[in-house]
């Protein structure tokens, strides 16, 4: 087990942080649940039809006795959350309307991050990034200052540990939408514990080439440094001379990175999700993520290639960016 994680656990224990997980008629969903049940780190409430969900325990001699199941159908705070989302989506939509698509698990399981009976929610499993994106967007927003969520993986190999975004949400950004997601990714990395060094990667190291696209990384870069001055942040830079201290005393001898950088942004969405697969599938290192940030309240969502143990420690980062977001808003 990583070092992180175990710091991550550290930290939760005794803080039993309440995570939505709106798919519970997934078995990788239901265990992982469970097992989070078992320890003082999160509260997990599980979303579905009971029947159903009792059903699959049965057959998989789960135990789920102890588990909080809510059936968003027949709730008995469905009208509160009715009310609070008719009022939230201003005008949009009716109150019919509004519980029906509260029949859908991740819209309700998003109202109870909203209206804080929760405190963040896990989702992807069975579901598009879209379908668990959508209503994080709708209903929880973004910072006030930030004008868009973006995707981030942690990256862990023993005790090595790289943050790599937007390898998720945004396929392509101009300069201010990518200085903004290499804040905010430094921010993410900060609230983890993590002295984030970050690079906006490109195919040139500081001018070695000269096109539109260096030029939007290489001002990005700047943009950013603009806005978090006390965090080492440079670009553009190739891959080998923001990583490499050897490469970079040739290619970016000035730069204050010197080939210790930690935090990779890629400057497309395509580059990015090439590059954390790269890493994961050949590299060996563990991707934890999508880690969604710019949220007024963490939704994460999974892959639905995920296992087990993906579900519970993507549970233990949601928890972790819960008690964050709320230790900026005291």
């Amino acid at each position: 087990m990583s070092q992180f994680l175990d710091k991550l656990k550290a930290n939760l224990d005794g803080k039993n942080v309440r995570v939505v997980f709106p798919e519970g008629v997934d078995l990788r969903i239901l265990t992982a649940a469970i097992e989070l049940n078992r320890t003082s780190y999160v509260h997990p409430i599980v979303l579905g039809n009971e029947n159903e969900i009792i059903e699959l325990a049965e057959k998989e001699s789960l135990d789920i006795e102890n588990l909080e199941i809510i059936n968003p159908v027949d709730c008995k705070d469905k009208e509160e959350l009715v009310d609070a989302f008719v009022e939230r989506r201003n005008g949009k939509v009716t109150k019919e309307q509004a519980e029906e698509i509260l029949n859908d698990v991740n819209y309700f399981g998003t109202m109870l991050v909203y209206t804080n009976k929760a405190d963040g929610l896990v989702s992807g499993a069975m579901h598009s990034t879209p379908n668990t994106v959508r209503p994080a967007l709708q209903i929880i927003k973004t910072k006030p200052g930030v004008s868009r969520t973006s995707g981030i993986f942690f990256m862990l190999r023993e005790d090595e540990l790289y943050v790599m975004g937007d390898c998720a949400i945004n396929p392509v950004l101009n300069a201010e939408e990518l200085a903004e997601v290499a804040v905010e990714t430094a921010r993410t990395a900060q609230s983890f514990h993590v002295d984030p060094v970050v690079a906006l990667l490109s195919f040139s190291t500081h001018g070695s080439a000269k096109t539109e696209e260096t030029e939007r990384v290489r001002t990005a870069a700047q943009y950013a440094k603009d806005k978090l001055p006390e965090v080492p942040i440079d670009g553009e830079f190739q891959f080998d001379a923001a990583f490499v201290p050897s490469v970079a005393e040739k290619k970016a001898p000035d730069s204050e990175i010197k080939g210790n950088a930690n935090v990779f942004i890629f400057p497309t969405l395509e580059a990015g999700n090439i590059g954390y697969k790269i890493a994961q599938r050949l590299g060996g290192f563990e991707a934890y993520g999508p880690i969604l940030q710019g949220l007024n309240q963490p939704v994460n969502d999974l892959s639905r290639g995920c296992t087990t143990d993906e579900v519970f420690n993507l549970a233990l980062f949601t928890a972790t960016q819960a008690l964050a977001i709320k230790a900026e808003n005291e």
